[in-house]
This record gives C-alpha cells, sequence and structure tokens, in this order.
C-alpha cells in the first residue's frame, strides 16, 4: 500500500496525516513494514509472520482434530523476566495460541490439533517465543490437575460470544446495503475487526469441552461478512485514489 492510501483510510477512523505517518514509521522500525520504493510499503517479516497467524482463521478449523485427552505444555522459565518486549510477544502469542497458565510459567492446550505438539511448538517459535522454551505432550495428570486444566477457558463466555457474534454479524449484513461506500467501509471493518479478533484468539477448545458446531457457525457467518467487506474495501480504495 502507499501512504496516500493509508492516510485516507486514516482519515475514514479520523487519524491525522501526521499519526499516520508516525505510524507508518514505527511499524518499518518493528519490521512489520517494509519501504520498498518511495511512498510504498510491503509487509516486513514480522509482519508477514504475523499476517499468516492472523489469516489462519479461515482455515484454522481444518487443522483441528479430535481430542484423546492430552495435552501440550510449555514452560516458560527461560523467558527473560526483565525483558518486556519479549514479554509481550510471548503473551500475544500464548493468546493466539490459546494456552493458559495452570501454575507459574507452565501453560497448557488441548492437544487437538491434527498436526499435534509439532503444530503447536512451530507456532509459538514464529510468533516470537524463546525456542528454548520446551514445548511438550502431557498426559496422565491426577484428577484434581486434570479438573484444573479442564477449567482454564471461560467456556459458557466463548459459547455466548459465539452466539452474540452469530446475531451481530446477521443485523450488520442487513445493514450495508443501506449505507454510503464510505460509511459501509468504515463499519464493515469494525464490525469485521471485532469478530476476527474472537476468532484469531478463540482457543479452538475441543468437544466435549465446548460446543464446537457453535464455534464453526459462527466462523461461517465472519466469512461470509468477510467476503462483502473486501469487496467494498475493493470499492472505497479505488474510488478514493
Amino acid at each position: 500500500m502507499d501512504a496516500a492510501s493509508a492516510v485516507r483510510v486514516g482519515a475514514l477512523f479520523g487519524i491525522t496525516e501526521n499519526n499516520m505517518r508516525v505510524t507508518l514509521t514505527r511499524l518499518q522500525a518493528a519490521d512489520l513494514l517494509n519501504l520498498i520504493d518511495r511512498g510504498f510499503y510491503a509487509l516486513g517479516q514480522q509482519g508477514q509472520a504475523l499476517a499468516e497467524e492472523v489469516g489462519a482463521w479461515r482455515s484454522i478449523e481444518q487443522q483441528v482434530g479430535s481430542w484423546q485427552g492430552e495435552w501440550v505444555g510449555l514452560l516458560t522459565h527461560t523467558q527473560a523476566k526483565r525483558d518486556r518486549k519479549a514479554q509481550r510477544v510471548t503473551a500475544r502469542a500464548l493468546k493466539m495460541l490459546g494456552m493458559q497458565a495452570i501454575t507459574n510459567d507452565f501453560y497448557l492446550r488441548p492437544n487437538n490439533f491434527s498436526a499435534g505438539v509439532g503444530y503447536v511448538r512451530t507456532h509459538l517459535h514464529s510468533l516470537g517465543v524463546d525456542p528454548s522454551a520446551p514445548v511438550f505432550k502431557v498426559a496422565q495428570f491426577d484428577s484434581d490437575m486434570e479438573d484444573k486444566a479442564r477449567d482454564l477457558w471461560p467456556v459458557t463466555e466463548l459459547e455466548a460470544r459465539y452466539q452474540q457474534g452469530i446475531l451481530d454479524i446477521e443485523q450488520a449484513l442487513e445493514r450495508l446495503p443501506k449505507l454510503s461506500l464510505k460509511d459501509a467501509a468504515k463499519e464493515s471493518y469494525l464490525v469485521g475487526d471485532s469478530a476476527l479478533q474472537q476468532l484469531v484468539f478463540d482457543p479452538l477448545l475441543p468437544a466435549p469441552l465446548i460446543n464446537e458446531s457453535l464455534r464453526q457457525a459462527f466462523r461461517a457467518k465472519v466469512q461470509e461478512y468477510d467476503q462483502i467487506g473486501e469487496q467494498i474495501w475493493l470499492q472505497f480504495l479505488r474510488e478514493s485514489s
């Protein structure tokens, strides 16, 4: 994207040109963007890795298999406690992989990806988790620890958000045809962004821990909205150029 288009997009949300250009510079410094020509940007190495993880929401359900009651564990004791940037990166990666702390420096998620522990290990490392942090299979907890593990995620809240999310998107789909192109672009971004955040940070819990069908129905509804929103934004960018 060129900087001028980024400025126009920022204006749609009340962001000043100066703030947008400062942000572009900061994203470049963080290797999230690369300046490929004067005023033109592409994703940097870190930006590409993050974009791949975020973009996986469309197909991630295909990576989920049946759950046999085992877990994936991660120990973060090797993480430098005073390195705040590394701590933030690790926290984001843990959230994106749906991992929760069961004890200090010991994180878990159900081992329900078809590719097993290796899938989680690869994605944690690609998101910036210290490669020396052990990632391993966990099985045969005692009954107390097993109960504690199964209660790490707010399942009732997650299911309620799936249901509300489906309703919100259905209502948003009814509104879009009545909006101007500018208003439709803004609303489709805000509604889509909220839904995508929910999916990107969804822990992808297996049955019987959660209602998988409800999550899949929500994801399908987001995909429908995303396709319509993409067309709106392509038109908005063409007409704004």
